[in-house]
């Protein structure tokens, strides 16, 4: 069985969530830890009871220690650098969202994938849900015919602090991307094009645009539709969304906590609104849930030697979205993807 020696970069309070899989793996090891605070990288070693060398400098932690694999957890700021020089030392990169701050960055990151031929892969935890994805089988099975409109609310309040609230974008940036990738893999379709409207509402506790309006063209001919705010008290949706998707013979709604259901229009009757049947979708998937979910998928891709579900090639589709609707919303216009 391949030996994943990781060296972990970033030492923040979501490194908890990739160490706490890591250490569960017969076939990994943590080799260092990296973060430009030598004490944080200290106090982590500590939590988690590994005794192996702490570093502020990554290529001194690669030079020294040899992983075959990075993990990148530092903030958005820093992925491209992260993942740039670990995939150029011969490593692959799994990586904490978004891959980089601007498309141009990501660009670049995922032309350094293609000529290293290392997998660098991004976290979309949200795509690995029972939930979701038998949403996605279910709309695949033709439940309400051929689905043609996504609409997705997302409206929750979190108070942070740190990075996010001084973001100029922190909603599209920041967490629209999991929405964006989850209308992309619920649809199987990629935008074509994107109108946006950003703005910051009073009482926000963001110095950027905490809330959004979008209206997204897909390529198979779909519209998907997003209304979004990090600064909603009140009525909070789940980090999911709430989802309502029309097809030609019904809807389907998915609240992103239960399983989805659906009204299916009977056509055999006649009527003014016709007849319709509430059905609820069948479990499809038994794989395990968002961040395990996930890590699973991605070190089964490189176990396997192939490119993972949220391989840096396809997830650059969803960074288009978010960067594509943030030029809509500074020019005031549609934007071509």
């Amino acid at each position: 069985m391949l030996e994943h020696r990781i060296v972990l970069a970033g030492c923040g309070n979501m490194a908890n969530r990739w160490l706490d899989y890591v250490i569960t793996r017969d076939n990994a090891e943590i080799v260092a830890l990296v973060d430009i605070s030598e004490d944080a990288a200290r106090k982590k070693a500590e939590q988690y009871n590994l005794s192996v060398p702490v570093f502020t400098v990554l290529k001194d932690a690669i030079l020294k220690t040899h992983p075959n694999l990075v993990l990148d957890v530092t903030i958005p700021a820093a992925h491209k650098d992260v993942v740039t020089q670990s995939l150029n030392h011969g490593c692959h990169v799994f990586g904490e969202k978004p891959m980089a701050e601007n498309l141009e960055d990501a660009k670049e990151i995922v032309a350094v994938a293609e000529q290293t031929g290392k997998n660098y892969t991004v976290m979309q935890n949200r795509r690995f849900l029972p939930s979701i994805r038998s949403l996605r089988d279910w709309l695949n099975e033709g439940i309400i015919g051929k689905a043609h409109t996504y609409h997705a609310d997302f409206f929750l309040g979190p108070h942070f602090g740190g990075f996010r609230d001084m973001m100029d974008s922190p909603l599209i940036v920041d967490m629209a991307i999991h929405t964006f990738d989850q209308a992309r893999f619920i649809s199987g379709a990629n935008a074509k094009s994107v109108y946006c409207y950003e703005f910051n509402p009073e009482g926000s506790w963001y110095k950027g645009n905490a809330s959004a309006v979008c209206i997204f063209e897909m390529d198979d001919g779909s519209v998907f539709t997003y209304r979004g705010s990090w600064c909603a008290e009140g009525f909070p949706t789940s980090w999911e969304g709430d989802w309502r998707i029309i097809g030609t013979k019904g809807t389907a709604k998915w609240d992103g906590v239960h399983l989805p259901t659906a009204e299916v229009v009977n056509k055999d009757e006649k009527g003014f609104f016709l007849p319709t049947e509430k059905v609820e979708a069948p479990l499809s998937w038994s794989g395990r849930e968002e961040h395990d979910g996930c890590l699973d998928e991605m070190f089964s891709s490189i176990e396997n030697d192939r490119l993972a579900e949220t391989d840096c090639r396809d997830n650059l589709k969803s960074m288009e979205m978010v960067f594509a609707a943030i030029q809509s919303a500074k020019e005031g216009r549609k934007v071509y993807l």
